[in-house]
This record gives structure tokens, sequence and C-alpha cells, in this order.
């Protein structure tokens, strides 16, 4: 994966995290509060059917208080009871039923199948002894009791809410009951706006996340392109500039060879060729020695060798890279008059050969603008293997200048960013610092343990 398409993902992946973090909560503190105001409606819907069934209650033993309350026991006036209990009822699934102490069903008006059946040992679907559940209610004192039981206006079975209290003298169980389907409705209703609401808080939240990722992506798209052609920019100008350098470089080879090597080859050549009109006509002044001729050609064999050595010095192939900087360093010193100072500390040379050759060509440079710009007097140069590098570092105590502005001109920079580029291709370090009375070069490369 690209460095840039990493700072991406970690531009975006936190964000797309805490989002995600973000909707689990979310998620996790809706199903707790759906759970509370499912249990806050509930409770307040059973309050209020309790408080219902009390009343009902009450209602039916008012209507038979002249009967047991009067103090009757005989069987008419339990018989007179029932009949007034099974007319009475509230809506289409209200009505009351009566129940001995052993289970025996007394009065039922909507299933009058049911009555005289011993229901003692019923249970409903969930296990509960709902006629055991009502008479122990009942003996309590009254209470209430949860349990499922046919509804009569559907048919099906549905949860149901019983209150049951005791007739002790009679040995009866008196009880009514509400269905509660409607507050397990309006929980669901409950239930499914919380959801609906959280649904569309999670789309929301996917919304800002997925447009957050855009702009990100966006952002970082118009940031690479930009970046990729400022890239284009420079590479287009380092391209110009290699191939200017390449063009200066010709250029000063050919000038050495025209002005130098051509003209002392032409003048070899012309007194040879009056060597050999005296040789052919030997009345004319005789040959006497040819000297001259010889120095001339010792002189352009020189030319030769110090236009070969600037392209690529001998002595850095025969004696390696200390005596190579030695070298182009006493012939600046005797060229230009400074002192130059050349100080190799090494313990063994492991340079590989395209490594050598960059310091060489950097050191080159770097003498080559300190003897042309730098106005300086003195100039040293230091190669150190101290540590796990190797180190040419190369100070003058010249007029300095601005590292920053030098290098990102077009037309004085371009020194610079070869030496620089040179030593980063091959996997060195470079770094230039300058000010007025010191400007300080240095360039290292990783020691191996290659020759």
């Amino acid at each position: 994966m690209k460095p840039k398409a990493k700072l991406l993902l970690l531009a975006v992946a936190p964000l797309l995290l805490a989002i995600v973090l973000i909707g689990g909560l979310l998620g996790v503190e809706t199903q707790h509060l759906e759970r509370q105001q499912s249990q806050v409606l509930e409770d307040a819907l059973l309050t209020a059917k309790r408080e219902e069934l009390r009343n009902y209650v009450a209602l039916a033993l008012t209507s038979i208080d002249n009967l047991y309350g009067a103090g009757r026991d005989d069987e008419a006036a339990k018989e007179q009871a029932k009949a007034i209990l099974s007319s009475m009822n509230f809506g289409n699934d209200g009505y009351f039923y009566v129940y001995d102490r052993e289970g025996l069903c007394l009065v039922h008006p909507r299933q009058p199948d049911l009555i005289g059946q011993n229901l003692w040992d019923r249970r409903d679907a969930d296990g509960t002894y709902m006629i055991r559940e009502l008479i122990a209610r009942a003996h309590e004192g009254g209470g209430f009791t949860r349990y499922l039981w046919p509804k009569p206006s559907n048919g099906r079975v549905e949860r149901k809410l019983g209150y049951s209290v005791e007739l002790p003298r009679w040995g009866w169980m008196l009880g009514t009951g509400i269905y509660i389907d409607d507050v397990d409705a309006a929980a669901a209703r409950l239930r499914g706006n919380l959801l609906a609401s959280v649904r569309q808080t999670l789309l929301g939240l996917a919304a800002v996340a997925v447009l957050a990722a855009l702009a990100v992506f966006a952002g970082g798209l118009v940031l690479n392109i930009s970046e990729q052609r400022q890239a284009d920019r420079k590479l287009k100008a380092l391209a110009h500039r290699v191939v200017s350098s390449q063009e200066e470089e010709r250029a000063r080879v050919s000038r050495e060879l025209h002005d130098h090597i051509c003209q002392l080859l032409v003048s070899i050549k012309y007194r040879f060729e009056l060597i050999g009109h005296r040789l052919a006509h030997p009345g004319d002044e005789p040959v006497t020695a040819i000297d001259t001729e010889l120095g001339a050609l010792s002189q352009a064999i020189g030319e030769v060798r110090r236009i070969s050595h600037d392209l690529r010095p001998a002595l850095l192939d025969d004696l390696g890279l200390p005596a190579a900087l030695e070298h182009i360093g006493n012939e600046l010193a005797e060229r230009s008059g400074l002192k130059v100072q050349v100080s190799p500390h090494l313990n063994e040379e492991r340079l590989s050969e395209l490594q050598a050759v960059s310091l060489f060509r950097v050191a080159q440079e770097a003498l080559r603008n300190a003897e042309r710009h730098a106005q300086a007097s003195r100039i040293d140069i230091r190669l150190d293997d101290a540590g796990d590098r190797l180190a040419l570092r190369i100070t003058d105590d010249g007029r300095g200048f601005d590292v920053q502005h030098v290098e990102l001109s077009k037309d004085r920079g371009i020194g610079l960013t070869n030496m620089r580029e040179r030593v980063e291709r091959n996997g060195g370090t470079f770094h230039m610092e300058s000010r007025p009375g010191h400007t300080s070069l240095t360039a290292s490369f990783p020691l191996t343990g290659a020759a």
C-alpha cells in the first residue's frame, strides 16, 4: 500500500471506528431505554387495570351483599348469588367467575361447559396453575394473578390479569379478570417507535460517516493530485537540470579538447611537418633535435590525462577514495592558493563503487563551488568511518549562502540538487548548512561488510 493511501486510511479509519462505536453505544442504550420505557408503560397501564379490577369486584360483592352480607348460608341464597354473578359482565370480555376451595368451577358465564369441572390441576402454556394461584391470592385477602386464558371475543389465548377475593363462609373464591394484550400492544408500539428513532439516528450517523469519508478522500485526492502535479513539475525541472548538466559537461569537455588538445596537436603536426620538410631537403637548415616537439607532445598527453582524470580519476580505481580526495584537494590548493586540509580517518574502506564515486563527485562539486563562489581562505575535507557510517564532511570559512533559496532556485541550485540526489539515490544521506563564516556539507553512507 502506498504511503499516501496509508495516510488516508489512518485518517478515515478512526472516524469510521468512532461512528461505529457511537452507533453501538446508541443501540445498547436504546435497548436499555426500551426496557425501561416498556416497564414504565406496562406498570402504568397495569396499575390502572388493577384499580379497575378492584372496582369490578367491589361491585360484584355489593350486588350479592343482600345475600352474603345478610348472613345467609342456605343453598337458595347461594344459587341466587350465582345467578346474579353470571348475569353481570363488562365489555365483550369481562365477566365474573366463582370456584370453591378445591378448584371446582361454580360460575363461568362465558364458558358454561366448565361449570362442575375441577380445574385445580389445570395449567397454562407457561406452566402456571391458574386456579390454584387465584384461590391462594383470595385466601391471602385478595390479590392479582397473571396467566394465559382464552379470550371470548376472538378465541385466542391471551395474557390475562385476574383479581380474586374469598367468601370464607361459603368457601368461595370470587374473581374477575382483564385481558392485557392491549398492554403488550402498547409496549410493542413504544418499542417500534424507539427502534424507528434509533434506525433514523443510525442512518444519520451512517450518512455523516459516508460524507466525512468522502470529504477526507476528496481532500486526499485533491492533495494527491496537487502533489502529483508538483512532483511532475519537479521531475520535469530535474530532467531539464540533468540534460542541462550533461550539456554543460559536454560543452566543457568540448572546450577542453578544442582549446587545449586540438591546438597542441595542430602545433605538433606543424612542427613534425617542418621536420619532415627538412629531412626531405637536406640542403636547407639541418634537423638538429626534436626536444621541443616531444615536449609539446608530452604536454598534450598531460592534458588528455587531466581531462580523463576529471571524468573518472584513476586514483579512485587504483588507490581508493581517500587518495582521490587528497589529490583533488592538493590540485585545488596549487591552483587557487587556498589552504586545503584533507583528513581521511579510515579503518577499512567498505563502500561500494557507486557510493565511493558519489562521494568523490560530491567532493568535486563542493570544491568547485567553494572555489568559484565562497571567497574562502580555508577548506577542510574530512572522511571518517566512526560508528556504522562513512561520512564525508567538507567545511569552509567563506561568506555562506541561503541553502533553501539556492536549492529551490532553477538557475543556481543545479549543483546542490545534483549532489543531494546522487547521494540519496545510492542509499545515503545529505545535509547542508551555511552561514557567514561557516559552510558545512555532510554526505554519508551506511557501512557494509563489502569491500
